[in-house]
Formats: C-alpha cells, sequence, structure tokens
C-alpha cells in the first residue's frame, strides 16, 4: 500500500469518528450515520489495501 493510500484511509476513518462523535453531541442521527459509514468505509479499503499487499507479496515469494 503506497503511503499516500494509508494516510487518506486514516484521514477518512478519523473523518468518520469526528462526525460521528459531533452527530452524537448535537443528536444529529444523519450525521452519525454518516460518520459511521466514513469509518467502514475507510477500515474497508485499509483491509483491501493489505489483502492486496499480501497477495503481491505471495507472487513475489513464489517466484524466488
Amino acid at each position: 500500500m503506497t503511503f499516500q493510500k494509508k494516510i487518506r484511509n486514516k484521514f477518512q476513518i478519523t473523518r468518520g469518528r469526528a462526525r460521528q462523535k459531533l452527530g452524537r453531541a448535537t443528536g444529529n442521527r444523519r450525521m452519525q450515520a454518516e460518520g459511521l459509514a466514513d469509518r467502514i468505509g475507510g477500515n474497508v479499503k485499509q483491509a483491501g489495501q493489505q489483502v492486496k499487499d499480501a497477495g503481491r507479496d505471495l507472487r513475489r515469494g513464489v517466484k524466488r
């Protein structure tokens, strides 16, 4: 995973966490749900990149 993608995914997770907390504090259920969606989306992207990296590392190991 490139450094930029790691940062982008972490930012999305952090932004989602902040929106979720703000929504909870103000009683805005929509903002809270959007924050949760952002957080989950960032985690899914991060996990996908890790699987992709593991597959690439595995292919490199088999070729040698």
